[in-house]
């Protein structure tokens, strides 16, 4: 399966169909290639590793305090470090990320997931290696 996004729920982009064919394309011309025989060579490239769910601010209640912060929102798979804007309160208080690390933060402030309980997810950015095919 490919799922690409960001999007929202029953919504059809251009944009994002347009990505959908390019990956689908690219998998079925290396299918081809390697059915015909074509070697690969050793290739390494980045890929995201899911560290954690991230849920919103809540209250004792269980109720959600704080919203995605405007400078966080639609800039999934972008670096977040420590002291940048992650949340916003109703009140104007600006939650800022406390880690230890740069994290890539995907599946930002999804409908799909506030039943959920889940802000966005937290990844990390890491290398893989292929070996040479033939």
């Amino acid at each position: 399966g490919v799922e690409v996004g960001p999007q929202p729920q029953g919504v059809a982009r251009a944009d994002v169909l347009d990505k959908m064919r390019k990956i689908v394309k690219h998998g079925l011309d290396f299918v081809q290639l390697f059915n015909e025989g074509k070697e690969f060579p050793l290739c390494t490239i980045e890929v995201f590793k899911i560290m954690e769910k991230v849920d919103y601010p809540r209250n004792k209640n269980g109720e959600i305090i704080a919203i995605i912060h405007p400078k966080l929102q639609d800039q999934d798979w972008q670096p977040l470090k420590n002291g940048d804007p992650l949340f916003l309160t109703l009140d104007g208080e600006v939650i800022p990320y406390q880690g230890n690390c740069t994290v890539y933060p995907t599946f930002i402030n999804e409908a799909a997931y506030y039943e959920k309980k889940q802000a966005f997810v937290k990844t990390e950015k890491i290398k893989l290696t292929a070996k040479h095919l033939r």
